[in-house]
């Protein structure tokens, strides 16, 4: 079993400890870029809103992206498994 590591990360307006395997520290940065930049873009289209309706926003974004309702036969499984990790680190913390 590989060992997690602590890494920071910022969702949004927030920073948030959690731990994830050394080899998937490059795909979780850039899942967060991607989350953080769309969080960004709907601030921009929907002025007045919370911080919490953008990440649902974005969160609903991701989940109906063509292909990602059937994660066995969606070549980015590993990124949505990543996804589900990181939601889980979250709630813990929450």
């Amino acid at each position: 079993m590989q060992e997690l590591i602590p890494v920071n990360i910022v969702l949004g307006d927030r920073s948030y400890r959690i731990k994830i395997n050394a080899a998937d520290e490059q795909e979780v940065r850039k899942t967060l870029k991607t989350i953080n930049d769309k969080i960004i873009e709907f601030k921009t289209h929907f002025a007045g809103k919370d911080m919490q309706d953008y990440i649902a926003m974005v969160l609903l974004w991701f989940a109906t992206l063509p292909g990602t309702s059937d994660i066995e036969s969606n070549p980015n499984a590993l990124l949505h498994e990543t996804l589900q990790k990181m939601e889980q680190q979250l709630d813990k913390v929450l």
